[in-house]
Parts: structure tokens; C-alpha cells; sequence
């Protein structure tokens, strides 16, 4: 007979899949813009590293992130010392590996996003006395929403089953940092299959549903620029 079902993973999961969202959004959007846009020494190497996250497994991320941000790293020590404040097995540690792992995906579509029109397009609109703020948000941005929506979904969807980075830096803490994967992990350790099952099954079918909906939107709107 299964078990009680805690519903405290579900919640989680999804405020940090929200929150690492939009903190990847913001900041990969800015960094693309930056090494599409601009030329400067070092590009290659501050492309490759932004990129790293995406070919390391979760578990090297993970230390490398406790190494930084533990009571004796370099970070860590720091925000001890000064704010009083630590990272490690926090709520804060959830977001942060969520943020570091799906990371690589916004940015990646967001440069793809930034390259597939044609950049005349922007200096048309300066040339005309348009500011780079008012080009980006009524050129640049629609013409790449497209891309940078593919990116946000996938970002959620990483962010939503990060599992290695996660336990690493924030361990499991029920009702603090019990994310599914999490939950689903520790579920079959303690050889409570049912629950380990039910949680399998409804992250399948919110990573499904995501990517379902990005397909479905992306014929939509394939459709809908091919009619005008």
C-alpha cells in the first residue's frame, strides 16, 4: 500500500525551477547579447566557460560549487564572515545549482536567437536615430523571442530534474532542499517504491508537457509567420 504522499518536493521543485528561470533568462540573455554583439580578448575562452556546465557531470559542477561556496571556500567564507550568511544545505544552494547546471542552455539558444537574423537589420534602426535600447526591445528581442522561448522552456525542464549539483551543495533536507529527483532518489533508498514511482511519473509528465507545448508553439508559429 503506498505511503502518505508529501507534496513539499512538488512545490519546491517548481519555485526553483521558476526562480532559476528567471535569474538564467536575465543574466544569459545579457551574456549573449554581449559575445553576439561584441569582439574582445578572451571571447573564446569566457564562451567556453559559460559552456562548461553543460559537458561536466552534475556531480563535478557540484563540488566545484561546494568548494566555492563552502564554509571554508573562498565565497563561502567571505558571505560567512561579512553577512553571516551561508549557501551550503540551504534553499539558496537548490537555486544556485539549478541555476549554474541549466545555465548553459539559455545561453546557447539565446546566441543562436541573436545570429539567425540579419544584424543590418539593428543598424538600419540606429542609423536612423533609434537608441540601442529601443532597437533591442522593439528588434532584437522579438525577432529572437522565438529562440529565447525554446530556451526558457528548456531551462525550466533542466532546472526542474537537477539532481547531482543539488544533492552535492544542498544535501537532502526534507522540507528545505527535497526536490523531486531527490525525493525520487532517496525514495527508492529507503525501498518506498510506490512513492519513488509517483514521483517518477508526474516529472515525466511535467517534462513531457513542456516540451509538447514547445513543439506545439513553435509549429504555431511557424504557421502563423508562413500566413503573413
Amino acid at each position: 500500500m503506498m505511503q502518505h504522499i508529501n507534496y513539499s518536493p512538488l512545490i519546491l521543485s517548481f519555485k526553483t525551477a521558476i526562480i532559476a528561470t528567471i535569474i538564467v533568462f536575465i543574466v544569459g540573455l545579457l551574456m549573449a547579447r554581449l559575445t553576439t554583439r561584441h569582439t574582445f580578448f578572451g571571447k573564446s575562452i569566457v564562451e567556453a566557460f559559460l559552456m562548461l556546465p553543460l559537458v561536466l557531470p552534475p556531480t563535478v559542477v557540484g563540488f566545484g560549487l561546494l568548494y566555492l561556496f563552502g564554509r571554508n571556500g573562498p565565497i563561502g567564507k567571505f558571505l560567512l564572515e561579512v553577512f553571516n550568511f551561508q549557501i551550503v544545505f540551504t534553499w539558496y544552494a537548490v537555486i544556485l545549482a539549478a541555476v549554474v547546471v541549466s545555465f548553459p542552455l539559455m545561453y546557447q539558444s539565446a546566441t543562436a536567437a541573436f545570429k539567425q537574423y540579419d544584424q543590418n537589420i539593428e543598424n538600419a534602426a540606429l542609423t536612423m536615430g533609434a537608441s540601442r535600447w529601443r532597437v533591442f526591445w522593439t528588434i532584437s528581442f522579438p525577432l529572437a523571442w522565438p529562440g529565447l522561448l525554446s530556451g526558457l522552456v528548456l531551462t525550466f525542464a533542466r532546472a526542474l530534474g537537477e539532481f547531482g549539483a543539488t544533492l552535492m551543495i544542498a544535501g537532502f533536507i526534507p522540507g528545505i532542499t527535497d526536490t523531486i529527483p531527490l525525493a525520487i532518489y532517496f525514495a527508492v533508498e529507503a525501498g518506498q517504491m510506490e512513492t519513488a514511482i509517483f514521483w517518477v511519473v508526474i516529472i515525466i509528465a511535467l517534462g513531457f508537457s513542456a516540451i509538447l507545448w514547445l513543439n506545439w508553439w513553435s509549429k504555431h508559429h511557424l504557421l502563423k509567420y508562413a500566413n503573413k
